[in-house]
């Protein structure tokens, strides 16, 4: 994007700086009092991508004299089989820019700008919710998929389709049981997680990286698992922020779906969120109109859509590196039949490029 299309969007007032020059304290307190904040905006986070991933950060902060009024923090990537991009933020539903008014959003727009040029970077990514920068070019390709939750379980038992509590009462009569817990349950959760994904011809993320989620936030992030017998057959993780639990992974195995296991993990999650006095559970992102989105909308959640906006070099076309890309098939078909032991091993080297 062109400094003169900065301009357009808005005028950056001359107190604005913006720096890198930001201390951890300062940065959270901003984003604790943004009201369109997310989990992932905490600076925290910034520690997992750097020792999961391995990847270069840069976390610009915008001062109008000492205050400050508004954050970008960023991933930066360079892939040989992607290339050179930035994206706010990679691995994980939401990102982007916080700022107090349009002055400051466009001094972060502006260092994005920058950074591309400086970096040769294709694009920067940025994962907003709602349009924040109408001249960027946008994805709105992801919806995020929010229910709005009960006071107590009794009623949301009640509110459920009659398919759901069906499914629900499935499970429990196969003998399935369910646990809820932290770090301890980690292993469980991952050989599930990783099984699923290797099914889908996903490459997996390392158990690195999930660790590194759970020991950064052990107060608000929570394994579920669910069993049969000593069987672990699903499992998931959900991340805790404000008055929201949000579900960001979860995995089953094929073979035991007839039982109803993501039935019943997802009414444990959510009985949980409704317990811990939370008012929304959010299912994660989906593509309109694909299996999980109806997965999704069969719980009453409510679709709500998701704009990527791109600082794109120019003359470039948006990126597209969902497994969902045709140029993929091949290699996703391929993946699917390769040994458990070679995607847990490969899977982690080539995921760290696929935001």
């Amino acid at each position: 994007m062109s400094v003169a299309a900065i301009a357009r969007a808005a005028v950056v007032p001359s107190s604005l700086q913006v720096t890198t020059d930001v201390t951890q304290s300062e940065w959270d307190r901003f984003v604790s009092r943004h009201p369109h904040a997310t989990a992932y905006h905490a600076w925290k986070w910034r520690e997992v991508f750097e020792q999961a991933f391995g990847h270069e950060t840069a976390y610009f902060a915008v001062r109008d004299h000492e205050s400050i009024v508004g954050v970008l923090p960023l991933v930066l990537f360079n892939s040989r089989l992607f290339g050179r991009f930035a994206v706010s933020l990679p691995f994980v539903n939401y990102g982007g820019a916080l700022a107090r008014d349009a002055g400051s959003a466009a001094a972060l727009l502006d260092r994005a700008a920058a950074l591309r040029l400086e970096r040769k970077l294709a694009h920067v990514e940025l994962r907003h919710t709602a349009r924040q920068f109408p001249d960027l070019q946008v994805r709105a390709h992801k919806v995020g998929m929010v229910l709005t939750l009960e006071r107590d379980s009794a009623t949301a038992w009640t509110r459920l389709d009659r398919k759901v509590r069906n499914q629900v009462r499935k499970a429990e009569k196969n003998h399935l049981t369910s646990r809820v817990g932290g770090a301890e349950l980690l292993d469980d959760f991952y050989d599930v997680f990783a099984r699923n994904m290797r099914d889908l011809g996903t490459p997996v993320y390392s158990r690195t990286f999930f660790a590194a989620v759970l020991a950064t936030f052990p107060d608000t992030a929570r394994v579920f698992l669910v069993d049969s017998g000593s069987v672990t057959v699903a499992g998931a993780i959900t991340l805790s922020f404000r008055d929201s639990v949000e579900n960001p992974w979860a995995s089953s195995l094929r073979e035991y779906r007839s039982s109803s296991p993501n039935t019943l993990i997802y009414w444990r999650m959510i009985e949980y969120a409704i317990a811990t006095g939370h008012k929304t559970f959010d299912f994660g992102r989906s593509t309109p109109n694909e299996g999980t989105y109806h997965f999704k909308a069969q719980w009453r959640a409510e679709p709500t859509p998701l704009h990527w906006e791109y600082v794109l070099e120019p003359g470039r076309s948006l990126p597209n590196l969902s497994p969902s890309n045709p140029k993929y098939r091949a290699a996703i078909a391929v993946w699917t039949r390769l040994p458990l032991a070679v995607t847990n091993l490969l899977g982690p080297h080539i995921v760290r490029s696929i935001p």
